[in-house]
């Protein structure tokens, strides 16, 4: 991302609900969020990031949440959260990291937890994500994976090779 650029920090998305950053601090919400969904999440990124293992504990949520944490202040990778107003509950997390595969400027993707498959909430959250990218990020070329293309097709794609000097 640009230097000059700041990431959002807190973003409205509707009455009651807001989508913010994450990072260690958040465990007692995310885990449980996590772990409810599991099975699902494991379908969406299991076989491109491993995640979520069958036995994630505190300890490696915390870390997972560190390493998140540390990705966002330099300006890396972007985990957001989706807490109600009070942030009493995650209902879902939004990703925005850089390209792995040709053919982007960043890959994006985003759940919701289990109870919410399917619901009003999701939907709003599939129609606000790619307009917040495109109204509030420096992105050129935004790739929605699970959205644009499968998470299988992605896989196929060749790897970003960076260029070296």
């Amino acid at each position: 991302m640009p230097e000059t650029w700041a990431h959002p920090t807190h973003v409205a998305f509707d009455e009651g609900h807001h989508l913010r950053p994450m990072g260690p601090d958040d465990v007692d919400l995310d885990l449980p969020a996590v772990h409810s969904s599991r099975d699902r999440l494991w379908t969406i990124y299991g076989p491109a990031w491993g995640w979520p293992p069958v036995q994630l504990t505190r300890e490696a949520d915390i870390d997972d949440l560190a390493h998140h944490a540390a990705e966002i202040e330099a300006h890396e990778s972007f985990l957001y959260g989706l807490f109600d107003t009070d942030e009493t509950v995650l209902l879902g997390c939004l990703y925005v990291d850089p390209p792995a595969k040709v053919g982007a400027d960043a890959d994006i993707s985003w759940w919701v937890i289990e109870d919410l498959v399917g619901s009003e909430m999701e939907a709003r959250l599939d129609a606000f994500a790619p307009r917040w990218i495109a109204e509030a990020w420096p992105l050129t070329r935004p790739r929605y994976v699970g959205r644009d293309l499968t998470w299988a097709q992605w896989l196929a794609l060749p790897d970003l090779v960076e260029e070296t000097a």
